[in-house]
C-alpha cells in the first residue's frame, strides 16, 4: 500500500512539473528579429537601453519631435511575439504632427532582456518604465504623456492606466475583455478539456505570474482607469471579437471612453493607416486638455 501511495506522490509531483514547465513555455512568447529599421521610413530615432524591472535592459527607438522642445510624447507597445520595428509605421505621422515617440520593446520581445516568463502585468511594468525614461528627456513635456498599445500591449496599457496619474490618454488597439475568455479560447483550440487539466493550467499560470486573471482583466482595468481612452478595434477580428471592444466601452466611465470600429482583422496594419487622422486628432484633443490642466 505504502508502495502505491509513493507512486502515487511521485507520479502527482511529475505531473505538476511537467505541467509548470509546460505553463512557463506557454508564457515566453516567441522573440523575432526586428523586421525593419526606422530609417527605411525615413525616421531619425535613436535606439536607446531603458533600465527595466528586474534589473533587465529594455530597448527602444526614440523619436524626437524635430525641431521642437518639451513636446507631447507617445509610447507605442507591441503585442505578443511581436517587437517596436513592427510598430515603426505607425510613428512617422506622429512625429509628423510635432510628437516625441518611443516605440518599446517589452522583455522576452525584441532585442530587450530576457525572463522566464512574460505576462500581460509585465508588459506594464515595461511601459511604466518607458515613461519613466520619457518623463526625463529635456525635450519631452512629461506632462503631456499618452500611450498606443496592441492587443496584449493595449491590455497593459489599461493596467498602467489604473495607477499612473501622468498618462494623458490611452489608444487601445485590439484590446481583449478578460484574459480567461482567451485562454479557454486557446484551450479549445489545442483540444485540452477545460474541466481538470484546462481548469489547472488557467489556475497555474495565475499562480505564475503573480495575478488574478480579474484583477488584471482590461474589463476591469476600464472601470479603474484615470485618462480618456480610444479603444480601436476591427470588425473582422479573428482573434479577438469586436463584442469585446462593445464591453469594454460599457465598462469605461461615461464619457470619458470612445470606441472607433475600423475595418479590419487583429492587426490592423492596413486599417490604421486609413484612420490615423482620427486618432492623431484624438490624441491631439487630449494632450490639449493635459496642457490646460
Amino acid at each position: 500500500m505504502f508502495l502505491s501511495l509513493g507512486l502515487g506522490l511521485v507520479g502527482l509531483w511529475g505531473a505538476r512539473v511537467l505541467a509548470h514547465a509546460l505553463v512557463l513555455k506557454g508564457l515566453r512568447a516567441p522573440r523575432v528579429a526586428a523586421l525593419i529599421r526606422p530609417e527605411s521610413l525615413g525616421l531619425a530615432a535613436q535606439p536607446v537601453d531603458i533600465p527595466g524591472p528586474n534589473g533587465k535592459t529594455l530597448f527602444a527607438w526614440f523619436v524626437p519631435a524635430p525641431g521642437a522642445s518639451k513636446t507631447p510624447a507617445v509610447l507605442v507597445m507591441h503585442g505578443w511575439g511581436a517587437n517596436a520595428s513592427m510598430m515603426l509605421p505607425s510613428a512617422a505621422p506622429l512625429v509628423d504632427a510635432g510628437l516625441a515617440v518611443l516605440l518599446l520593446d517589452a522583455r522576452c520581445h525584441g532585442a530587450s532582456g530576457d525572463e522566464a516568463f512574460t505576462s500581460l502585468p509585465r508588459f506594464a511594468q515595461d511601459i511604466e518604465a518607458g515613461l519613466d525614461w520619457l518623463a526625463r528627456q529635456a525635450q519631452v513635456d512629461a506632462a503631456r504623456l499618452a500611450v498606443i498599445g496592441h492587443s496584449v500591449g493595449a491590455g497593459a496599457a489599461l493596467l498602467s492606466a489604473t495607477r499612473r496619474p501622468d498618462i494623458c490618454a490611452v489608444v487601445s488597439i485590439s484590446a481583449f475583455a478578460h484574459p480567461y475568455e482567451v485562454m479557454r479560447r486557446l484551450l479549445a483550440v489545442h483540444h485540452i478539456p477545460y474541466f481538470g487539466v484546462g481548469w489547472y493550467v488557467l489556475h497555474h499560470v495565475q499562480h505564475v505570474i503573480g495575478a488574478r486573471f480579474d484583477d488584471i482583466a482590461p474589463i476591469h482595468s476600464m472601470s479603474l482607469v484615470r485618462c480618456p481612452v480610444l479603444l480601436v478595434h476591427g470588425e473582422e477580428d479573428e482573434m479577438v471579437p469586436f463584442d469585446d471592444a462593445r464591453r469594454l466601452l460599457a465598462a469605461g466611465q461615461q464619457g470619458r471612453v470612445q470606441l472607433l470600429a475600423v475595418p479590419g482583422r487583429h492587426d490592423l496594419s492596413e486599417a490604421l493607416a486609413i484612420e490615423q487622422s482620427q486618432v492623431l486628432a484624438y490624441l491631439q484633443k487630449q494632450f490639449n486638455l493635459c496642457g490646460r490642466a
